[in-house]
């Protein structure tokens, strides 16, 4: 499962509004081979459920990872950040025994 914070929760509602997306909307979070770490985060808004997909649902967001991205996902919290070190979402992933300085890419 894949767990949300109040800041990400917010964020995905403003881009879900600014989008005009409808309630058949969902968050999916794959993770893919790239990066400098050989692994990097993807997140994307999407209506169209795939064969293999697993959902869950946090704070009332509903989330969506391919089976290959929720065995790397595991307990992953997604995050957001408008700091000063830029603003975007973070994932605090527990399963990544190494990470890139950027924070996009990771290797278990």
């Amino acid at each position: 499962m894949v767990t949300i914070t109040d800041k990400a929760k917010q964020r995905i509602a403003q881009i879900m509004q600014d989008e005009q997306y409808d309630s058949n909307y969902f968050v999916r979070v794959a993770v893919e081979s790239g990066g400098c770490s050989g692994l990097s985060y993807k997140l994307n808004f999407d209506n169209e459920e795939k064969k293999g997909d697993q959902f869950c649902e946090d704070k009332g967001v509903k989330i969506c990872l391919d089976i290959k991205s929720y065995l790397y996902l595991a307990g992953t919290e997604l995050d957001y950040s408008d700091g000063l070190g830029g603003k975007g979402f973070e994932f605090h992933n527990p399963n990544a025994s190494r990470t890139c300085a950027c924070g996009e890419s990771f290797s278990v």
